[in-house]
């Protein structure tokens, strides 16, 4: 949509505001509407057929939450769905801001604004719900480099989302399969940061043991325990000022969630030998393949801890649900690799980019990495065919496997469930205690099987 055929409706209870984006838009646009109070918000989305909406995060009003712009923001999205939603907060309340965009605002300005960013973010809304101008199809570092591709509509979307949360201090849980860029995200998103010139510290915290994991991250001093010959910093104090990258976060004990919870809520590390608290001032970004929520319903990670670390969250897509980024990225990896390898690869043929489309890459983009990586070294000539493509024998095969066990294991978990059930005459409490199950996810695994 032209930005002159646009309603628009601002909602803010500062008159000063109410002027001076009167002033801005009413040149640009067919109507602008003010109102102060949006308590009448429901009124004028009714009398008058608007586009977008700029409303305030905080007022003065009856409704007195705490947090009355998100509530106005339900309302809206209530009422009329399709209507563009841009929220205006103050820079002390970004993370209410953020926490805006899941509850449906398509994007937030912070006061005071720049008049050609709030423009530019108002005529991109609009052209986007056209169908008109797309959004970026890359993450780019401060650096310009590229560091994640895309063109696929979810990939557009994750790209938004992430141009919006970066310069925020929000804390970030990055969630998708292996090989789906999980950490290339975490790396984009912190280069992209007010932080960027500050260190980036990745650890694999799935790996640490219960008698590693606080000297890991933590830190000790010399004497601390046998091996500790030296004092050592931990990561949170080598991130300091910066981003500490946590990955497979959910495969911690709940006694290092206990730990990991203390340090995020006290913003506060003590090493190991030593009772000094050392202040912290991080941006924590953190991934898992595990779906926390499954795990938090089987008492298997804290759900306070997942609100303290899942202020946003981003879904990263398997490449089979984004075909349209397969040959994007295949030939982004064979002109990395044609240089590294001083190849002269140019392109795919069309015999080439049907198989890449046909496949399903079990390893994700990880896999297609590999693949093309292999067709350049061992490539006769600069255009690639699909005899050159040659998939994982490590992901394929397994891939089948894994279906196989899975109606094995099913029809065994659905039996033992019946059984256990029987024994105990439908007491769902005894029997999900026998099973070692949680009632909800005992209930969950009647719903699956249909019993």
């Amino acid at each position: 949509m032209i930005l002159k055929k646009a309603n628009v409706l601002i909602v803010d209870d500062d008159p000063d505001v109410l002027t001076a984006v009167k002033l801005l838009l009413k040149p640009l646009t067919q109507e602008i509407i003010t109102e102060k109070n949006p308590e009448n918000l429901n009124w004028l989305l009714q009398k008058n057929t608007i586009d977008l909406v700029l409303l305030d995060m905080n007022f003065n009003s009856a409704i007195n939450t705490g947090n009355e712009g998100i509530y106005w923001l339900r309302k809206i999205k209530e009422w009329k769905p399709n209507v563009c939603v841009i929220m205006i907060t103050a820079y002390g309340d970004i993370d209410l801001a953020v926490r805006s965009l899941k509850e449906g605002a398509n994007d937030f300005v912070v006061k005071p604004w720049h008049n050609e960013k709030l423009i530019d973010t108002i005529t991109d809304l609009l052209d986007k719900k056209e169908g008109g101008a797309k959004t970026s199809k890359s993450v780019k570092s401060s650096t310009g480099q590229t560091s994640i591709l895309g063109e696929s509509e979810v990939m557009e979307d994750i790209f938004h989302k992430v141009n919006k949360i970066a310069p925020t201090d929000a804390n970030i849980l990055i969630l998708g399969e292996n090989g789906t860029g999980k950490d290339l995200m975490a790396k984009a998103i912190h280069e992209r940061s007010l932080r960027a010139d500050k260190p980036f510290v990745k650890v694999d915290v799935g790996a640490l043991t219960d008698s590693l994991f606080e000297s890991e991250l933590f830190g000790h001093k010399k004497g601390a325990f046998t091996d500790a010959r030296e004092d050592r910093m931990g990561r949170f104090e080598e991130a300091e000022g910066g981003t500490l990258f946590l990955d497979e976060i959910g495969n911690i004990s709940l006694q290092q969630q206990a730990k990991l919870l203390t340090v995020l809520q006290n913003r506060q590390v003590t090493r190991l030998g030593t009772n000094k608290a050392v202040d912290i001032n991080i941006r924590l970004i953190c991934a898992t393949n595990v779906p926390l929520q499954e795990l938090a319903n089987e008492n298997k990670f804290r759900k306070d801890l997942i609100y303290r670390i899942n202020t946003v969250e981003i879904n990263m897509p398997p490449l089979r649900k984004r075909a349209e980024d397969i040959v994007v990225l295949a030939r982004h990896f064979a002109k990395m690799y044609s240089t590294k390898y001083m190849k002269p690869v140019a392109d795919f043929d069309n015999t080439a980019t049907n198989k890449l489309r046909s496949y399903s890459y079990p390893g994700n983009v990880r896999e297609l990495q590999y693949t093309i990586e292999r067709a350049v070294i061992m490539a006769d000539d600069s255009l690639l065919k699909a005899d050159d493509l040659i998939f994982s024998v490590l992901e394929s095969p397994t891939e089948s496997i894994i279906d196989e066990d899975n109606i094995q294991l099913s029809t065994l978990e659905k039996n033992a469930i019946l059984k256990v059930i029987d024994k105990h005459n439908g007491n769902i409490t005894r029997a999900a205690k026998e099973l070692g199950l949680t009632r909800t996810a005992l209930y969950r695994r009647l719903s699956k099987y249909d019993i």
